[in-house]
This record gives C-alpha cells, sequence and structure tokens, in this order.
C-alpha cells in the first residue's frame, strides 16, 4: 500500500544521458573520473526541478515521512 502523494508523481520526464553517465547511475564506479556520476545526478536534478517548477511550486519540498 503506498501512501505517497507527490503532485504529477505519474508524469513521464526525459533526460538525455550518455552512456558512462547511465552507467553511473546504474552503479558502475568510474575511479578514474568521478565527474561522470556528478553530471548525471546534475541532470536529473535539473530535471526534477523543472517538473515541480511546472507545478507552480519552485521551493516546495517533499516531507521526510513521505519518502519511503
Amino acid at each position: 500500500m503506498n501512501l505517497t502523494k507527490i503532485p504529477n508523481g505519474d508524469e513521464k520526464v526525459t533526460v538525455e544521458l550518455t552512456v558512462k553517465e547511465l552507467m553511473a547511475l546504474a552503479g558502475l564506479n568510474f575511479h578514474s573520473n568521478h565527474d561522470v556520476k556528478v553530471s548525471a545526478r546534475k541532470k536529473l536534478n535539473m530535471a526534477l526541478a523543472g517538473t515541480s517548477a511546472q507545478d507552480g511550486r519552485e521551493n516546495t519540498s517533499i516531507s521526510y515521512q513521505f519518502l519511503n
């Protein structure tokens, strides 16, 4: 039973990643180039910020109790 309520939570979002960024997010470690994972996370955070901005609430946060 999922009680988490996120506005537009089922909306699809498209994020363009390189193959290396995808591999880094999937768990592969690039010991010589940590920037790959950082870059991928920045892209995801920007996409997430864009979806909350569309909702009209740019600075809203999700309560900790809803993050299961």
